[in-house]
């Protein structure tokens, strides 16, 4: 039995690490708004849905 809890909502350095990224780049990413990668912010903390994320990268999909 898996007793791994996923958490609902990740941190940057979780949503970074899922996305093969740094947290920094993240970090800049939001603050230029480089892409539109939704985010939630709870007071000064920054959270990030996995369904986001997911959705985020099937936008980033090049067809050949």
């Amino acid at each position: 039995m898996d007793t791994t809890i996923t958490p609902a909502l990740l941190t940057t350095q979780e949503a970074a690490q899922y996305l093969g990224a740094t947290a920094k780049t993240l970090e800049v990413w939001r603050s230029t708004r480089r892409y539109a990668i939704p985010y939630i912010k709870i007071g000064a903390k920054v959270r990030y849905r996995k369904a986001d994320l997911d959705a985020w990268i099937a936008s980033r999909v090049v067809a050949a």
